[in-house]
């Protein structure tokens, strides 16, 4: 699942809702044995941090963005332990495209799920 919507808008989306108590269902559902996670993938555009007093890089902007998402997840119920946060930077990039639209397209939030 891919969110295209920037991540501070999340938190006002029904669908976050419904995301994290589909979560919370599953992991009452799903034998305690199993080992599965929700991996949340932060991604970002190609082009370079410059002059930002928060993110030095891609690297920390897509992995702050994930995080913001698990931590959002945790505040509404979701078990802290089905959730891992990982940053991609600019390397997986839906849209190779040097435009706006690409550019877009590529701030994004990917929902995997996943075993440990």
């Amino acid at each position: 699942m891919t969110l295209a919507r920037p991540c501070c808008c999340l938190k006002a989306a029904p669908s976050s809702t419904r995301l994290a108590t589909a979560l919370i269902d599953l992991d009452r559902q799903i034998p305690s044995e199993i080992a599965w996670v929700l991996r949340v993938d932060g991604h970002t555009d190609v082009r370079p941090i410059l002059n930002s007093p928060v993110f030095k890089s891609n690297w920390e902007l897509s992995s702050a963005r994930a995080i913001s998402v698990v931590q959002y997840l945790v505040s509404l119920g979701v078990p802290p332990q089905r959730l891992v946060a990982a940053g991609f930077a600019e390397f997986q990039p839906l849209d190779t495209a040097a435009t706006e639209e690409a550019y877009k397209r590529n701030r994004r939030i990917e929902l995997k799920l996943t075993e440990r």
